[in-house]
């Protein structure tokens, strides 16, 4: 296999005198960091773009039966749903509590980190969940944040050094009544330059 390769580029030998290059050398070890950054920006793009299909096949969530039905492609909406089934119902036949919770866990933080840029750390910082009645039924959550949300962050984090955003996520049934109110902190910190 012979790669093209701009060989007008400094530090790489592609492509030059390719009478004394094997097919399998057509690139030396200069232009082998050029071709990995190309290909992680396309897996990343790619991933990116297919994030809500890739959280589809996430273990925790495969095993719930949890699903991303929508999600936004700047992810500011997100909405996840729950069908209640044999292997996600506890011992009294409604939904696990683990599960509810795992259903909203890294959704804030994922969309702090895309829309606030590489220049913040996010993690999230803790979490409680308050049950307000068994989920019988199909149970959905959804996830919300505007751009005024954004730069207020971005703005304490600046100010501050760091920030402590509070997040209310209310866990729904298919009568859209409340099953269980999730609350979540993520932290939030500019990178040191």
């Amino acid at each position: 296999m012979i790669i093209a390769h701009n060989t007008r580029k400094e530090g790489c030998s592609a492509g030059r005198n390719s009478a004394t290059m094997s097919p399998t050398c057509a690139v030396d070890t200069l232009c082998i960091p050029l071709l990995l950054s190309t290909m992680f920006q396309f897996l990343s793009r790619w991933a990116q773009r297919n994030l809500d299909r890739l959280m589809n096949f996430y273990p925790p969530y495969l095993g719930a039966g949890i699903h991303v039905t929508e999600m936004d492609e700047d992810m500011r909406h997100i909405r996840v749903e729950m069908p209640l089934r044999f292997y996600n119902r506890n011992y009294v036949g409604t939904h696990y509590g683990g599960s509810l919770y795992s259903m909203c866990d890294p959704f804030y933080m994922l969309m702090l980190l895309h829309n606030l840029g590489s220049d913040y750390i996010v993690w999230d910082r803790k979490a409680s969940i308050e049950f307000k009645k068994p989920g019988r039924t199909r149970v959905s959550a959804e996830f919300e944040l505007t751009q005024h949300r954004i730069d207020e962050i971005r703005k304490a984090a600046d100010e501050q050094g760091k920030t402590q955003p509070d997040f209310e996520i209310e866990i729904v049934d298919a009568e859209g009544d409340v099953v269980a109110v999730v609350d979540k902190v993520v932290y939030v910190r500019r990178k040191k330059r």
